[in-house]
């Protein structure tokens, strides 16, 4: 009898999750390990049944997808994860592959590609979606913007003027204004509201 792949899914959403139940209670070369609700539950769960293959959703209340990978495989170094996520972004996929990703796939293909990438990943090959292979290489000589400009576009994102922002971060109005500048420059936005949008669709905002 073939050896079956054992699975971890990590989502906080029941119905993702009964739904990849389904999907795999249908084949005979998985066997589903446990179920996380959350970033913390995923790494406690991956100590106590050391699955083949996690999938995992970034965005989770409390710990996320992505510091759940760094911290299983600061103990698991061959710890072998696929991203599930409604996000295609290329710098949160970039993240994702950073912190030890093999497979990254968006939700809506799960129907059609989630029984193959995981037999991909579980083989020690990468599987990247193509669109998201795309945005990557499309992005790939860009400046990533600085962790104190994102946190400024966040707060322009929330409709905050200059002022109030370099209030809130306790620095002078001119600094706020020279983050902006870079800012647009590195998205190649033509102002604000546009760059807020870019940053949001590539990612930035959602990591």
């Amino acid at each position: 009898m073939t050896k079956k792949i054992r699975v971890l899914t990590v989502d906080d959403h029941p119905l993702l999750r009964e739904g990849i139940a389904a999907v795999l209670e249908g084949e005979d070369d998985f066997e589903l390990v446990a179920e996380a609700t959350s970033g913390q539950e995923a790494v406690d769960y991956f100590r106590i049944h050391c699955p083949d293959v996690t999938l995992m959703d970034l965005q989770m209340p409390g710990m996320n997808g992505i510091d759940a990978m760094l911290t299983i495989r600061r103990e698991f170094s061959n710890a072998r994860f696929i991203v599930l996520t409604t996000y295609q972004g290329d710098v949160q996929a970039l993240r994702a592959l950073k912190a030890g990703a093999a497979g990254y796939l968006l939700k809506s293909m799960m129907r059609k590609e989630l029984l193959d990438t995981i037999r991909i990943v579980h083989s020690g090959r990468r599987r990247i979606p193509p669109e998201i292979a795309a945005e990557l290489a499309d992005h790939v000589t860009d400046d990533a913007l600085s962790d104190r400009e994102v946190d400024v576009l966040r707060r322009v994102a929330t409709g905050n003027s200059n002022k109030i922002i370099a209030s809130q971060l306790n620095v002078s109005e001119a600094t706020v204004k020279g983050h902006m500048k870079s800012i647009l420059s590195k998205l190649g936005a033509n102002d604000r509201t546009h760059a807020v949008t870019i940053a949001m669709k590539r990612g930035f905002l959602d990591c």
